[in-house]
């Protein structure tokens, strides 16, 4: 159950001053360890999780403790046991160990506790119910090293249990076992997640669009999702998905590089759709106004691989839409072909890094040339067309000239 010094606790802390917390804890009588996901990365080597700590201190007592040493304490979820402590510029979350009173599939009614097993034992998976101290030591419950080694994502206790106290549990399985599953999936946490699935229509949208998002971002989505499919459990909040082939391939052509707007342009692959569909999907998990522009875009602007390969008809383009929008244009036709281009990432550097013109007249040149206000618009318009019709080559100069539109 405790693992001394197992864990190199340089992996999991980069900023020294957070040991100061500690310091604050212990000197009011109290223990403060890391838990969860930042515990479960360090151990498979992987950078990045948020800290998050767990106390035996109650809330009320945490921030008494803070406050006496100085430290500056945010009530972001005193309901539930969080407290905000400022360390350095940095707000970590600290909330107190608890235990489940009563639980509705949404929602938890807890108490504070002292007991650390107990509060693990409220955790979802074993792999997410790992502590560790300052020094390294780990304490483990459920035995989550081990099935983080073997590669088990299963529940703690009961699956079905589990999943009727907070129904998302059946998204984060999926999301957990995608990330870090080997095999075939735990067969009693599967029964339980189809069982349960229907429940998930009464789960707050955004918590859903949230978890099927990150799905998408793990390396195994294509088989976990396929795997959701054949339960029946992506039926209760999404359509068939159809085109997992050309999530698979695009998958594999993006191999871990950093793209903007990546989990959105995985969910559009496997979906491919007209502009109805898109806006539907959209409206169904609550985009914001920026993603549902975006992601409806992909689907209005009718462009062609021809056109993104001609250097004419690109520069085109990236004026008109811009860089971003041609460049997730190229991995989405790219994507629904199944066919790798020669030199794909040249190609993708290449419109990433082009220099696209900038429309050298202002309606200002135009008022000093005593237009009409009135005109102004529709001039910068038509001179506008004629600047983009000779290839972006008119200088400022010559759009003033009067052969065009008859300006004086």
């Amino acid at each position: 159950m405790i693992r001394d010094n197992y864990l190199d606790i340089n992996k999991l802390v980069k900023n020294k001053k957070i040991f100061r917390l500690f310091k604050v804890v212990e000197k009011h009588g109290g223990v403060v360890r890391f838990v969860g996901g930042a515990v479960r990365d360090a151990l498979k080597g992987i950078e990045g999780s948020d800290l998050d700590f767990a106390t035996n201190l109650s809330p009320d007592e945490l921030v008494e403790a803070c406050t006496e040493e100085g430290l500056k304490t945010v009530a972001i979820g005193i309901k539930y046991g969080t407290v905000g402590v400022m360390i350095d510029d940095s707000l970590v979350e600290v909330t107190s160990l608890r235990k489940d009173i009563k639980t509705d599939g949404r929602h938890a009614e807890v108490e504070f506790t002292d007991n650390w097993e107990e509060d693990a034992s409220r955790r979802d998976l074993t792999i997410n119910a790992v502590y560790a101290d300052e020094k390294g030591n780990v304490f483990d419950y459920y035995n989550g090293i081990d099935d983080l080694e073997k590669g088990v994502v299963r529940f703690i206790g009961s699956a079905t249990q589990r999943v009727k106290e907070d129904y998302l549990r059946i998204l984060r399985f999926f999301r957990f076992y995608s990330m870090f599953g080997v095999g075939e999936p735990d067969k009693k946490a599967v029964e339980a997640c189809a069982e349960n699935a229907e429940n998930l229509k009464n789960l707050p949208m955004e918590r859903i669009k949230d978890e099927m998002l990150k799905i998408l971002l793990t390396k195994n989505a294509v088989k976990t999702i396929e795997i959701m499919q054949e339960n029946n459990i992506m039926s209760y909040i999404m359509p068939q998905a159809k085109y997992l082939d050309s999530l698979d391939f695009i998958k594999k052509l993006v191999n871990g590089r950093t793209l903007a707007n990546k989990a959105l342009l995985y969910l559009f692959t496997m979906y491919q759709p007209d502009v109805p569909f898109a806006e539907n999907l959209a409206q169904r998990l609550k985009f914001s106004k920026k993603e549902r522009q975006k992601f409806v875009s992909w689907a209005e602007e009718d462009v062609t691989l021809n056109q993104l390969l001609d250097d004419k008809s690109r520069l085109h383009l990236a004026y008109e839409y811009g860089k971003e929008f041609c460049l997730e244009k190229l991995l989405l036709i790219t994507a629904r072909n199944k066919e790798p281009l020669p030199n794909f990432w040249g190609l993708y550097d290449a419109i990433e890094h082009m220099e696209v013109p900038t429309f050298p007249l202002r309606g200002q040149d135009l008022v000093d040339r005593g237009v009409e206000t009135a005109q102004i618009g529709r001039i910068l318009k038509e001179r506008e067309q004629a600047w983009i019709n000779s290839g972006f080559r008119l200088s400022k100069e010559e759009l003033l000239e009067p052969k065009y539109n008859k300006v004086s």
